[in-house]
């Protein structure tokens, strides 16, 4: 990692998905989604010295996003919130103010320069609905450039597909005046476009050093078609022990007693488990070693019970973090980890890893 680079941000993973676990495929009544347990994972995250925290969404998973940023932002006070909005489920002037209003429950950033709330755009369909990619990609860059428009403060007037209005902003907005940085992710061509169009963070799932660069690249020359630029970011689970036989020890026992059928079951329950990203995770199981490792140091088992991001880093501390800055010097800006359990795993990558990696809020 260079130093012209800067630092990166590095942030943990609120389970309110049904997704915390110390059996992979095994529900534990302790760990359900839930208030009590979806706040400690965030208070050990900001405890540890993270910047930001992922609020994921998912329709038939856990417990509401919106909810629970709301109810965690005053315990909070100097952690970010990446919350996720599913485009498909919301009316996007009413999404403006919910975000503006957000913003200023959570407060300033440390330096006073702009609010602590992020926001993870998902195209997603209406519950019930199905729409083709094209236009679910094409509704979300349309909510993009609306929330942009309106929490900048000024009037907006569009006509598209999907949405036509003509719109003061709210009187409210966020406290810098301006709109919360947008992270979005997808494989697809359309997905691609939508965040080269409209999105500021390009969010990937766990792959290959190689396509890693690949989509880098690819992001990089879309964006500028349209005279932008892009950060990147890469959502993963760690495993980090004292020793690589450890770590990989405890990748075993994650697995050890998850069946094919239950797995299955867990990952077909997600709207998008049909996705190019949830395909692409599939590829990597079927093309990893015996171990189930398809890369140095990246494991692919995790993918074996969750729908969506499935692998892991898995090492030693010098591994972890000699992992991490590989993909920052592939032009990684931005971590989004997690493991299992949350809290456990989140404690011993703050101790025994984050200490060492250059980071910051965006």
């Amino acid at each position: 990692m260079t130093e012209a680079q800067g630092p990166c941000e590095v942030s943990w993973f609120s389970a309110l998905c049904d997704d915390d676990y110390e059996y992979l495929g095994v529900p534990d009544d302790r760990l359900k989604s839930s208030w009590e347990h979806c706040r400690n994972i965030a208070l050990a995250a900001e405890d540890g010295g993270f910047d930001n925290i992922l609020l994921p969404s998912g329709y038939q998973l856990g417990i509401d996003t919106t909810v629970f940023a709301a109810a965690i932002a005053p315990y909070l006070k100097r952690l970010k919130l990446l919350w996720a909005t599913r485009t498909g489920e919301d009316w996007p002037p009413q999404l403006a103010r919910r975000i503006a209003t957000l913003d200023r429950i959570l407060g300033w950033n440390a330096e006073r320069t702009g609010g602590r709330l992020t926001v993870n755009i998902i195209a997603s369909d209406l519950p019930g609905e199905k729409l083709p990619s094209a236009a679910r990609y094409q509704r979300a860059t349309e909510v993009m450039h609306i929330l942009k428009t309106l929490l900048a403060g000024e009037h907006l007037s569009h006509d598209g597909e999907f949405y036509q209005l003509n719109l003061e902003p709210m009187r409210v907005g966020t406290l810098s005046g301006k709109p919360p940085l947008l992270y979005f992710g997808g494989l697809s061509d359309e997905a691609r476009e939508a965040a080269a169009v409209g999105s500021d963070v390009y969010l990937m799932w766990p792959d290959t050093m190689s396509k890693v660069k690949e989509n880098i690249a690819d992001l990089t020359a879309r964006a500028a078609k349209h005279g932008r630029t892009l950060r990147f970011g890469y959502r993963v689970h760690v495993i980090v022990r004292e020793a690589e036989s450890e770590a990989r020890a405890y990748a075993d026992k994650l697995l050890s007693r998850l069946d094919a059928a239950t797995g299955d079951a867990i990952r077909n329950k997600s709207l998008d488990a049909q996705n190019y990203g949830v395909q692409r995770q599939a590829e990597l199981r079927g093309a990893a070693d015996g171990e189930g490792f398809v890369e140095e140091n990246l494991w692919t088992g995790i993918g074996r019970a969750r729908s969506g991001c499935g692998s892991a880093i898995v090492g030693d501390p010098d591994q972890v973090l000699a992992k991490l800055q590989a993909y920052r010097a592939a032009g990684i800006d931005a971590f989004i980890l997690s493991g299992y359990p949350h809290i456990a795993e989140c404690d011993l990558f703050a101790r025994h890893v984050l200490p060492n990696i250059d980071h910051a809020p965006f």
